[in-house]
């Protein structure tokens, strides 16, 4: 590492970590989205996954949703295949029936006596921004724990993308791919050449965030670009486009604020949210929030080439982050050689508030 570099880092991320990133688990303790609203019917059942525990979300015939576990305590069935009644969930094999926290309220056949020692875990639920969180920790933390803020998801200057993919890999390597924007050669296809300015990080015990600028030096700016932040002018002296990349544990931001501006053109948030139990895949769920250009309506027209051009650059960065994880699988351990401050910093903050793989710890 050169001295420049050096002398961005504190002292302590110079140091090695004390775990192996990639068998780093992400700490159940906070609130993260497992679903879109829009994927759980009134009525209906949907099945999701928080690292390998099945989980089923239920939205009973009044509108709200609840969470249990995805399993009937008799045989293990499934409940997501069950029959949803106003506030609980009625197993599809032998019709054992569960209420929205999880205690077996009913068996068809049997003395009611014997209920509770049926019980299931129910997981504290919320719905927001149009996704449905869970809590899938210590349940006693849920209240006292802050729930996401996204401000901007409300605001109706933006409009909302969704973003709602799965990646094969360790959800550590979508942190450093959004954060590293050195990776601009990557998008050469879709950007033309980009070069990264990096201004500068900040970091603390559970936080950091690193700062950029870009500048074109060949190729044209992208339409779909153009159309999401604006024709990009030359640079006016003492102005210039900012990018602020945060992680502060267990979610991720991006900002892009253009040249003289006060309110950012793009707000992304992003939860990645392990599904396996070795947590070597992960589910995407994040908002991208674009900022309405002055015109009503001109963004519904502009949306199709917005979202065109955002799917080219999320799928040269699952291609890439599923590489990174083949060659993981591949060496057994990260040997990763990183130079970059803003990266190291960011390892060490998501391995020191992770938690150890259970087949690590």
């Amino acid at each position: 590492m050169t001295s420049e570099l050096s002398a961005c880092l504190p002292n302590r991320d110079l140091q090695p970590l004390p775990r192996d990133i990639r068998k780093t688990g992400l700490d159940p303790n906070f609130w993260y989205p497992v679903a879109r609203s829009t994927e759980v019917k009134p009525g209906k059942a949907s099945a999701a996954r928080f690292a390998g525990e099945p989980i089923v979300l239920v939205r009973g015939k009044g509108g709200r949703v609840f969470a249990l576990e995805d399993r009937c305590a008799h045989r293990q069935i499934p409940l997501h295949v069950g029959e949803v009644l106003e506030d609980g969930i009625k197993c599809g094999y032998h019709g054992w029936t569960y209420n929205d926290r999880g205690d077996c309220v009913n068996i068809p056949y049997f003395d009611q006596g014997g209920l509770r020692a049926n019980k299931i875990r129910a997981y504290p639920c919320r719905e927001a921004y149009g996704l449905i969180f869970i809590f899938p920790g210590d349940v006693t933390r849920a209240d006292t724990t802050r729930f996401p803020d996204i401000p901007s998801a409300s605001d109706k200057r933006y409009k909302t993308r969704y973003l709602n993919r799965q990646v094969d890999c360790h959800y550590t390597f979508m942190h450093e791919n959004l954060m590293d924007m050195n990776h601009q050669f990557l998008h050469r296809r879709l950007m033309g050449g980009m070069k990264t300015i990096f201004l500068g990080m900040r970091s603390g015990p559970n936080w950091v965030d690193a700062d950029y600028t870009f500048k074109r030096n060949s190729g044209k700016q992208p339409l779909g670009e153009k159309f999401m932040l604006g024709k990009r002018p030359e640079a006016v002296e003492g102005e210039r486009d900012l990018m602020t990349i945060r992680t502060e544990y267990p979610y991720q931001t991006l900002k892009f604020w253009t040249a003289g501006s006060t309110e950012p053109a793009l707000d992304l948030w992003n939860s990645y949210i392990p599904r396996d139990r070795a947590q070597r895949t992960n589910h995407t769920y994040g908002l991208m929030m674009i900022r309405r250009p002055s015109t009503p309506g001109l963004i519904n027209l502009l949306w199709p080439a917005i979202v065109w051009f955002t799917n080219g650059i999320f799928a040269e960065d699952r291609w890439v982050c599923e590489l990174e994880q083949a060659a993981f699988d591949n060496q057994g351990e990260d040997r990763n050689q990183e130079i970059f401050p803003a990266i190291r910093g960011l390892r060490r903050v998501l391995v020191e508030n992770g938690v150890p793989l259970e087949s690590d710890a």
